[in-house]
């Protein structure tokens, strides 16, 4: 079973790319996850590739089961877990049309389910929550194909499925430079099971502290036209990934959460 996991659209299953070869719909002690679960391979690489709203955009923000999804995935036998998404700019020199690789995040959530120890307490670590291993994978397959990026950024994750009011998104400046609505809990879920987690943001967007208010219209605009790099980048990158971190992994061992 596959030991890559890709977490994304609806763009980023593209059949010219992804030769599906199966796909399985576990049940999880936390339910179904957002979708089926489609197996297959992308430049000879066999990864799982999930739907997170869910193949018909089904699961807003808040109410995707992401603790089923990540379960899920872990139980096929997945170990590194890359994440496709989109995401508003705070900050003027993270323009639409860049890819931001992050490395840290803002949990500005508030009332989602965060961790898979509900009858005992895990303090699990993540000064720094996303890999830095596919992190650099990513960053050197960026620089080759020439797709303009950022390595590091913040992430900070609001409730959603709202965009923010003018007054938050000029607050939110002051501490982040990114914006979405996807990355908490997914990337901590994925630490308490000693897993990776990268995070491939496409901006679309400036939030709302620019002159143009976001809507969902212009984020599928922009998404759409970066959609190639986002591909071209999983392409080079996917094959890259060799069984070699173990940051990760023993972060979850040393709070006890595996």
């Amino acid at each position: 079973m596959p030991m890559l996991a890709i977490i994304g659209g609806t763009g980023i299953y593209n059949p010219d790319t992804f030769e599906k070869t199966g796909e399985v719909f576990p049940d999880t002690p936390y339910g179904k996850p957002s979708d089926p679960i489609l197996i297959g391979r992308i430049n000879g690489v066999e990864v799982a590739f999930l739907y997170r709203h869910g193949k018909e955009h089904q699961h807003p923000p808040s109410a995707v089961p992401y603790r089923a999804n990540i379960w899920a995935l872990k139980e096929l036998g997945c170990k590194y877990v890359i994440s496709a998404c989109a995401v508003g700019s705070l900050q003027e020199e993270f323009a639409p049309g860049d890819l931001v690789i992050a490395d840290q995040f803002i949990d500005f959530t508030k009332k989602r389910d965060y961790t898979y120890f509900d009858d005992r307490t895990v303090h699990i670590s993540i000064p720094d929550p996303f890999c830095s291993y596919l992190n650099g994978i990513f960053n050197d397959a960026a620089e080759e194909l020439g797709i303009n990026h950022h390595l590091g950024g913040t992430y900070l994750c609001i409730e959603g499925p709202r965009f923010s009011t003018r007054a938050e998104s000029n607050m939110f400046r002051h501490f982040a430079d990114i914006i979405g609505m996807t990355v908490v809990p997914e990337c901590q879920l994925a630490r308490e099971l000693g897993m990776c987690y990268c995070s491939l943001a496409t901006i679309t967007d400036y939030d709302m502290w620019k002159d143009e208010p976001v809507d969902i219209d212009m984020v599928n605009k922009t998404m759409s036209e970066c959609l190639d790099n986002v591909l071209r980048l999983l392409e080079l990158g996917l094959p890259r990934i060799r069984d070699s971190c173990t940051e990760c992994i023993e972060a979850a061992k040393g709070c006890g959460a595996i």
